[in-house]
């Protein structure tokens, strides 16, 4: 057989047979006197081995892994382990399918959140929260940082915020402190640094906020592009980060929430 017979009896590409030519899957025949390959039944069946080893998502490498032990022991354990990984996509795939019943439920009945998707933990948060105040800019907006931040975390950092964030609903009158500062906040948009309203901003965030929110070695100099530091996954450990989330506010909000963080940080000194 030619390339292209034996490519068209397996049901690959002629690319794909010198493909695995060049990786060394499957052996290259002797030439014909006219340079022609001539492939042989045994070409055929390996090349169709490669075929169904491929088409259960092996890799190249495992592929090789396989070809290489003619007895089939490799083969047990490298299906053994793909079976293993299949079961894991499978239970992600059930767990995310799940989480898209609860959205398109929540969407049908006009509750999915404009920030949303979100977990199912942090919609709960925001259930807890109440409706955002109407025509509120920072409630929005604090709703947005708190599903980029759940979205960016590594699972610990995660579990801390939503903990924190349990934490702080848990108060009384939690709901209504937090009403009365996007308020406060969204007031701040067109004030200066010097109004009074900012250190009043700033101490009624500290009141509401839990400190563990807010990482030790946070640098409040980089509202300014001056710091060093900067935010982790809960708000501080990366100073690129802390740049744009204070340069998302307007002056005077953005010094209120620096005040808050330094509040905070100065409380556990």
């Amino acid at each position: 057989m030619r390339i292209g017979e034996l490519a068209a009896t397996v049901g690959v590409t002629t690319r794909a047979v010198r493909h695995y030519h060049h990786l060394g899957l499957l052996p290259e025949p002797e030439r014909r006197a006219n340079g022609y390959r001539d492939y042989t039944l045994r070409h055929a069946v390996v090349l169709a081995r490669i075929r169904r080893l491929t088409e259960l998502r092996l890799g190249l490498a495992e592929v090789r892994d396989v070809l290489a032990d003619d007895a089939g022991r490799e083969l047990v354990e490298v299906l053994g382990e793909l079976d293993e990984d299949l079961a894991r996509q499978e239970s992600a795939i059930r767990e995310r399918r799940a989480r898209l019943r609860v959205l398109r439920e929540d969407a049908q009945r006009g509750r999915l959140p404009a920030e949303g998707p979100v977990s199912p933990e942090l919609a709960a948060l925001f259930g807890k929260f109440g409706p955002v105040p109407p025509a509120s800019p920072m409630a929005a907006k604090d709703r947005e940082v708190f599903a980029l931040l759940e979205t960016t975390a590594p699972p610990e950092a995660r579990a801390e915020l939503l903990a924190g964030l349990e934490a702080m609903m848990a108060a009384p009158g939690a709901v209504e402190r937090a009403h009365e500062a996007y308020a406060l906040l969204d007031d701040l948009a067109d004030a200066g640094l010097d109004d009074p309203r900012v250190d009043e901003a700033a101490r009624l965030l500290a009141g509401l906020i839990p400190a563990e929110l807010i990482p030790a070695d946070v640098d409040l100099g980089l509202g300014t592009g001056t710091g060093t530091g900067g935010p982790d996954a809960r708000g501080g450990g990366n100073s690129a980060f802390l740049r744009a989330f204070f340069a998302d506010f307007a002056p005077a909000q953005a010094e209120a929430i620096r005040r808050t963080f330094r509040i905070l940080t100065e409380d556990r000194r």
